[in-house]
């Protein structure tokens, strides 16, 4: 009943299902590693004690920016250089912007420092100028934006002196020296200009580190390619079934097979056909009456 499973196109079929569900199945499993990775270093994060409390450490000690580095105090020095406005950043539900300056340290490299937050629009805004001479920062250390960080303005565009993403990416192309891949926030308040006195920013938390929405996104793909696995398991099992329900009917004579078709000349549906002709109805009568009188005795037929 089941050799049908052995012509050329239930083989196709068999192998997407043979391919399709390990597919899935590692698909599935990799998703459940995401989302298990995500929680082991959220209560990992949860354990450590607060980045900013631990002793400051050189910059070059804390590179490359990770998830146990991000938010520890840097110490970097230098001279302040360049400075830019960085726009549309938010701070306590209020509106404003950044003020970064580039620190250019003894080894030719600069570090990007937002040494405050103010108010208002940043186009033609008054803020405070730098500190002179060498100077010895100590700021959290952050990773580089990117166009998924909160805040971050990437449609280009800017007036000239704003900036849209703190990254060395962005830097690279405003300044003719080489950027540090990370930058600080100073933990302390400047005094400010005609916008007042500037706010310190927050350090950022690591990304990654805690269970945010990409977490549960993880959880939900785990469940839906498990989900598609099974799916087609059982269409095949479906699939499998109607052919061999099939099968067995022709077997059974529950589905009627057509009939040959009779031809003009055939036997019984012809014209000239034996019985059913006009013709063959007429040699078929007079072959009766002959055998008939061929039957009769000479006596029998002058009596009649």
């Amino acid at each position: 009943m089941y050799r049908f499973l052995l012509t050329p196109r239930w083989w196709g079929i068999n192998l997407f299902v043979v391919l399709a569900i390990p597919f899935c199945v590692f698909m599935g499993t990799w998703q459940l590693g995401r989302f298990e990775d995500r929680v082991q270093s959220h209560e990992q994060a949860e354990k450590q004690p607060d980045p900013s409390t631990r002793a400051a450490k050189p910059l070059d000690e804390l590179l490359p920016v990770d998830k146990v580095t991000s938010g520890r105090p840097a110490m970097a020095t230098g001279t302040y250089g360049d400075q830019f406005l960085v726009p549309g950043r938010e701070l306590d539900d209020r509106q404003g912007f950044y003020v970064l300056n580039l620190l250019r340290t003894e080894g030719g490299k600069a570090l990007p420092v937002v040494r405050g937050w103010l108010p208002g629009t940043a186009s033609g805004a008054r803020v405070p100028a730098a500190p002179q001479g060498v100077v010895t920062v100590t700021g959290d250390l952050q990773a580089s934006e990117n166009i998924h960080s909160d805040g971050v303005d990437a449609r280009g565009g800017l007036p000239q002196g704003q900036l849209g993403m703190i990254s060395a990416a962005a830097l690279v192309n405003l300044v003719d020296y080489d950027v540090y891949d990370a930058w600080v926030t100073l933990p302390e308040a400047e005094a400010g200009g005609t916008g007042g006195a500037m706010k310190p920013v927050p350090a950022a938390a690591p990304a990654g580190s805690g269970l945010d929405l990409k977490a549960f996104q993880n959880l939900g793909y785990t469940g839906e390619w498990f989900v598609f696995a099974g799916f087609v398991l059982f269409m095949w099992f479906r699939l499998v079934r109607r052919e061999a329900e099939a099968v067995r009917d022709v077997a059974l004579g529950l589905v009627p097979e057509a009939g040959p078709v009779d031809g003009p000349e055939g036997g019984e549906a012809g014209p000239e056909g034996g019985e059913a002709g006009p013709e063959g109805a007429g040699a078929s009568e007079g072959e009766a009456a002959a055998q008939d009188l061929a039957g009769r005795t000479p006596e029998t037929a002058q009596g009649s």
